[in-house]
């Protein structure tokens, strides 16, 4: 009941101290097609302000991923160039997780984020035709970071790095080439120590797998512009997949996924001058994945090959990255971002239904 009370009073990590860190990144931006080239005027500076908590230990997830921080970040990214890029303004939640359990003086973490971000000059065929990276000025924003903890006092650590960070709407308003970005950070932690008598009830196991393998469904709808200022156009997807779990923490998976896509049909009459019909509208690809698993919120990258479809106007290759959460009663979330080649094709937005083998 104590532990209880506590997590009542002090958030969701249950832990009564808060953290505060400014961070700065200076990196580039990579120039994953050539049309986008002569954007990069400069080095762009990334400015943070993170605010977390630590994790308390009183649920199975915190031990499994060594009690990482929880947290929200705000920062502002100049592109260097405020002509055709402007700046980037983002919020977004984060998980620091410590990748080797022991606590020492120097640590290794690998930062997950995903939020939203506000592009201040996105395209605009009057004001901005050069601005052809992004063509909204909201997007979705993803950040992986991987860096150290240099303890420098009790309450105060160093925190050097490498950074990635992506901007995209996915397609649902062109030019959506999107905007990746690899820098160099630097951070300082401090820690604001509560008065407060830290306590800790019963371990929380109710996010562990029941089993190791499962199958698992999912549906979702998407949507993406064939052409800038043209209507939005459907694109439908039904994914069926085996996962293996390990040490419940991570996922492995191989499965196939079926696209209906309208933009597809398009592609289709355009070679074939007919309308697709029957199984010629559909594109299937075969995949593997790996999934990094947060209690129940998993975080999946997969990699799939396109086995069949008549026309290619995209790419053999199709990969996403993504969100899902599983409930206790087997029902999926899923958000994912489908791309080709680094290109976004659009977001899905699903639900799902995890089938548990014994």
């Amino acid at each position: 009941m104590a532990s209880a009370g506590l997590l009542a009073q002090n958030g969701i990590t249950g832990h009564p101290d808060w953290q505060i860190k400014p961070v700065i990144n200076a990196g580039y931006i990579m120039v994953h097609r050539s049309t986008i080239d002569h954007l990069v005027k400069g080095y762009p500076t990334n400015y943070e302000l993170n605010i977390s908590k630590p994790t308390l230990g009183n649920k199975l997830w915190h031990l499994e991923n060594n009690k990482p921080d929880l947290g929200i970040t705000l920062q502002c990214m100049d592109y260097k160039n405020p002509q055709e890029l402007g700046y980037g303004f983002t919020a977004a939640p984060y998980i620091e997780i410590p990748l080797n359990e022991k606590e020492k003086a120097s640590r290794m973490i690998m930062r997950l984020c995903w939020g939203a971000t506000y592009i201040t000059k996105p395209f605009d065929i009057r004001t901005n035709p050069k601005g052809i990276a992004i063509g909204s000025h909201v997007n979705a924003f993803v950040q992986f970071r991987w860096f150290w903890h240099l303890r420098l006092g009790q309450n105060m650590r160093f925190e050097p790095g490498i950074t990635f960070t992506h901007a995209s709407n996915g397609k649902s308003k062109n030019p959506n080439l999107g905007l990746n970005i690899l820098s160099l950070n630097a951070g300082l932690n401090y820690r604001l120590p509560s008065k407060k008598i830290l306590t800790q009830g019963a371990i929380d196991s109710s996010g562990r797998v029941k089993s190791k393998n499962e199958i698992m469904t999912v549906a979702a709808i998407g949507v993406n512009q064939r052409n800038i200022a043209t209507p939005l156009l459907k694109c439908y997807l039904f994914s069926v997949a085996y996962q293996r779990n390990i040490r419940n923490t991570h996922k492995f998976s191989f499965g196939a996924d079926v696209f209906y896509d309208e933009n597809f049909q398009t592609d289709y009459f355009n070679v074939f001058a007919t309308t697709a019909s029957g199984i010629d509208q559909y594109r299937v690809s075969l995949r593997a994945g790996y999934s990094y698993n947060v209690g129940r919120i998993s975080f999946p990258i997969e990699l799939g090959y396109y086995i069949f479809q008549r026309t290619n106007p995209d790419a053999l290759m199709v990969s996403r990255i993504g969100v899902r959460y599983y409930t206790r009663s087997g029902l999926i979330a899923h958000f994912g971002l489908r791309t080709h080649f680094a290109v976004a094709y659009d977001f899905e937005y699903g639900l799902g239904y995890r089938f548990v083998l014994k």
